[in-house]
This record gives structure tokens, sequence and C-alpha cells, in this order.
């Protein structure tokens, strides 16, 4: 199995699939859609029925069952996309026999894995790393996740034996830019619940995730020249240093943990005329949530009264929501993960995800989605890391989450 995860892997990282945030087409780049082309080849050749892509660049494919019996239909889902943070790897380093020490990634820029910053390496000390080359970030995340969904399919329809439902797969585009799924017909795709193959280390299994929305902040000033200024100059960029110094400094993401929420300013850009500030806000609770956005709202209120006029706007989007309260009322499919899990001997790790996946968005289009690991860590960066044994735990959950639902409770 490690060998078909490498092989796998290893060329999904040769197709360029970086999204664009700034495209105005769907999906946002074309390299996306040729490999979208090539999973759909690659579906065909494991034995997978229907294998297509839509044109929205859409790929999915079905394993029809093997039995007669009433077994739930599952999916299972990863993103094609990789992070527009920068470019990816083409192909991996790979370090057989992990020593357990610190990791020189590119000596001419002195980019290292240290052990001091990220502890959790020594974990896998004895196992085969694949890491960056210091330069461009891995895309385990998502490509492990693509790899360990259809190698596992693979495993299945060459062992006949194995009875299972319908199983179905689908792999989306522009997650990382929080358009994954704005096209996905879930009525069609057909499954009673899915996982996305989405998540961090081993045993990472999430049905909670940040509410989200961003913020959009434009300040008017007015440019005169310096030397006649007074009482004229109203300088936009330091009407946007004090907007940015009302919002509460503990909740900043570097402060907080867990299910604390957060304002990110993501992006400053002004001069004396014209300043705009790019926020994103997370909170797992709705009722703090909806506090945050007010927040921005009243703050803008206020500089305008102190200006005694209308010079800041503000534009607040919703992205994604919390799919706790969609999964809370089918638990059964987050039991199953963790029991499949356990039988591969993972010990499960049931976290709230600090960001958002595209199981989010599917959990309110009507299809229940857990996120569970793919194993990697560091993602949308060139300290991003991860182990075939890893993937070989992840291919084995969802195994055992096929078998495992054919069981009569």
């Amino acid at each position: 199995m490690k060998n078909k995860l490498l092989q796998r892997f290893s060329t999904y990282l040769s197709h360029d699939t970086t999204s664009d945030d700034n495209s105005s087409t769907y999906p946002s780049t074309q390299g996306q859609l040729e490999f979208g082309d090539y999973l759909v080849m690659e579906l065909t050749k494991i034995g997978m029925k229907n294998a297509s892509k839509d044109q929205y660049g859409y790929v999915t494919a079905v394993l029809p069952a093997n039995t007669p019996e009433q077994i739930p239909v599952i999916g299972f889902i990863a993103h094609i996309d990789t992070a527009p943070d920068m470019p990816g790897v083409k192909k991996p380093r790979i370090i057989e026999n992990y020593d357990g020490k610190d990791i020189m990634l590119d000596a001419e820029t002195s980019t290292a894995l240290l052990i001091q910053d990220f502890p959790e390496l020594s974990h896998y000390k004895g196992e085969t790393l694949l890491t960056t080359d210091g330069k461009h970030l891995l895309g385990a995340d998502d490509k492990a996740g693509i790899a360990e969904i259809i190698c596992a399919l693979e495993y299945l329809i060459q062992h006949p034996e194995i009875k299972h439902g319908t199983i179905k797969v689908a792999f989306t585009p522009d997650e990382e830019i929080g358009k994954g799924v704005i096209h996905f017909d879930v009525t069609k795709f057909g499954c009673d619940f899915a996982y996305t193959m989405d998540g961090g280390a081993p045993g990472e299994l999430e049905y909670e995730n940040f509410n989200a929305a961003s913020a959009e902040i434009k300040i008017q000033g007015r440019n005169i020249h310096p030397g006649y200024a007074k009482n004229k100059m109203i300088n936009a960029q330091l009407i946007a240093m004090e907007f940015n110094a009302l919002l509460p400094e503990e909740q900043r993401p570097q402060y907080t943990e867990g299910y604390e929420g957060f304002f990110l300013l993501t992006k400053m850009e002004g001069t004396v005329e014209n300043a705009i500030l790019n926020y994103i806000i997370r909170d797992h609770d709705k009722n703090k949530f909806e506090e945050k956005k007010k927040l921005i709202a009243t703050i803008a209120g206020f500089l305008n009264e102190k200006l005694g006029e209308k010079r800041i706007s503000y534009e607040i989007k919703n992205q994604y929501f919390n799919m706790r309260e969609k999964i809370e009322p089918v638990m059964h499919i987050v039991t199953l993960a963790e029991k499949a899990m356990i039988k591969a001997e993972i010990p499960p790790i049931i976290m709230p995800i600090r960001g958002g996946t595209d199981g989010a968005n599917l959990s309110f289009k009507g299809l229940p989605c857990p996120n569970i690991f793919a194993g990697g860590h560091n993602f949308h960066g060139k300290y991003e890391y991860i182990t075939l044994e890893s993937m070989e735990k992840a291919t084995q959950v969802i195994l055992n989450i096929i078998q495992l639902s054919t069981e009569k409770n």
C-alpha cells in the first residue's frame, strides 16, 4: 500500500493545481481542470463506474454495492486545489527511516524543520517522511486525501470478497479560496452521508468548525499639501490604524486556541486619501460570531461620529457556518468514524476545526459531512510535511468505515 500511496501522491504533486482568489473563472485555474481529467482517467482505470468531470471541474465516480443488503450510501471527498499562499513542489523530498532530528530543507535560505519549532516531528521517528524543498508548499492538503481515497477504493475493487455498500467519491476544486462546493449538486451526488479527507495529524476527527465571515473596511480621507494641511487634512491611514486598535487585541489569532474566535487583519493598503482594511472574522459560537460582526459596525459608527461625517464604510460577507448543528442529529456517522480509527489502533482526537472545510458547506446543503485526518502538518507553507505511514493509516480508516457500515447495530 505504501508504494501505491507514494506513487500516486508524487504523481499528483507534479500537477499544478494552485487556486487563484483573483480569478473570475470556475474553477479558478486551468491546472485544476487538467488534473481533473487525469483523475477521471485514473478512476476509470482502477475500475470505478461513471467516472466523470462536469463543467465546474467536479470529479465524481461510483463503486456499486456488491451485496443486496441495505447499506447507507457513503461518500468520500477531497479537494483538487492547493493553497495560493505559495506554489507547490513538483516532487516531494523523501526521507526514509527518519531519525527524529532537525531537517534542513533549503541550505541557501537556511529553511529547516526544527524539533524545537515543530516538536510533533519527533513522533514520526522511523517513518518515511515527505517534505518540501524549503521554497514551496508540499500539497498534502489535499492531494494526500485524494491518494488515500483512490488507494482505498482500488483495494476494495481488488478484493471483492469484502462486502460493501455503494461508495461514491468527489474531488472538488477551489476549496482553498472558499468556493469548493458553490456548484456542488448534493442531490445528484446521492449519498446518505460523507466524509472529507482533509484533516491534519492521524486521529483527527472533526464535526465542528468556525462560523466565518469577511469584512472590508473602506476609509475616505482628504489629502492636502502637508505645508497647508492644518485643520484640513484627514489621513485615511491613521483612521485605519485607529480602527484596528479599537478591535480587542486578545482576539487576534496568535492569542487564541480551542473554541476561541478571532479577528485577523489579512490585508491593508492605503494613502492619505484612501485606505482599505480586510479582515476575516471567526468564532465557533454563533452568538459570539454575531457580536464580532456587530463590533465592526459599532467601531465604524463611532469613528464616523468622531469625525463628524461618514468617512468609513464597511461590507461584511458570511462565508460558512459551524456544521455542528447539522451533524448532531446524525452523530452515528461520527461514531462510525471513531470506531474505524479504534479498529486501526489510532486514538481518535475529536476536536473543533479552527478553520473550515468543504464539509461545512456540504452539511448545510443537506449532506452531513465530518472531516477526517489526511495525515499532514503545517499546511499552506514551506514547512509542510506528511509521512507515508500517516497516509496508510488514513487509507485504513476509509476501508474500516466502509466495512463497519455493513455491520448491523
